[in-house]
């Protein structure tokens, strides 16, 4: 394996660590109930896609992933902030009903 196959590798892996980072994250904060309608919640969220995006991005254009590789992983990440989200949402609603 060249050099820059296994650089790319090891920025993929990092990318995806840090995407893994992103979906705990909310996890956490789910768990501590803050509500996905929260400001910091919100906040907390568009900064830390915002800043893996632009990790993607700089990836990219150093040449070490793919771009589309990039914003699969971007994608992805999106859907598990989303099942997370939604799996809060559905616990929520089970909860009120039982009250």
């Amino acid at each position: 394996m060249s050099t820059l196959d296994e650089l790319s590798k090891q920025a993929y892996e990092q990318l995806e660590k840090d995407a893994e980072k992103i979906v705990q994250l909310i996890k956490v904060q789910m768990d501590n109930l803050t509500m996905p309608q929260c400001p910091v919640y919100e906040e907390v969220l568009d900064t830390q896609m915002f800043g893996l995006s632009k990790e993607v991005h700089f990836a990219a254009r150093l040449g070490l992933i793919d771009p589309e590789d990039g914003r699969a992983l971007l994608e992805k990440l999106e859907k598990e902030v989303s099942k997370v989200h939604d799996a809060y949402m559905e616990d929520e609603k089970f909860e009120s009903k039982e009250m």
